[in-house]
């Protein structure tokens, strides 16, 4: 427990940065899901306009440290890999 008053503040910070980033990876996680699901549902325009929807989400959310930036990477490409197979085929 925080006993100095600087210290009270600081884990009063860290609660409210940690809800608010909490916040941003579920919405990187539900743009991602999204794209899964348009995949699953074998829609091409609806994949398509999903993954265009979910790069800069992803990518914003790397710039700021919520998720690395080789994890953005990944799913940016294994996403956009499962489009152009689903497009293809």
């Amino acid at each position: 427990m925080a006993n100095s008053p600087s210290a009270r503040k600081r884990a009063r910070q860290a609660e409210d940065r940690r809800q608010h980033n909490a916040s941003l990876r579920s919405m990187v996680r539900t743009s991602i899901k999204k794209v899964i699901k348009a995949i699953d549902g074998k829609d091409v325009e609806a994949a398509q306009a999903a993954l265009t929807a979910a790069v800069p989400v992803i990518d914003r959310m790397a710039d700021k440290g919520i998720i690395h930036k080789n994890k953005a990477a990944r799913h940016k490409s294994r996403l956009n890999a499962q489009v152009k197979a689903l497009a293809t085929a």
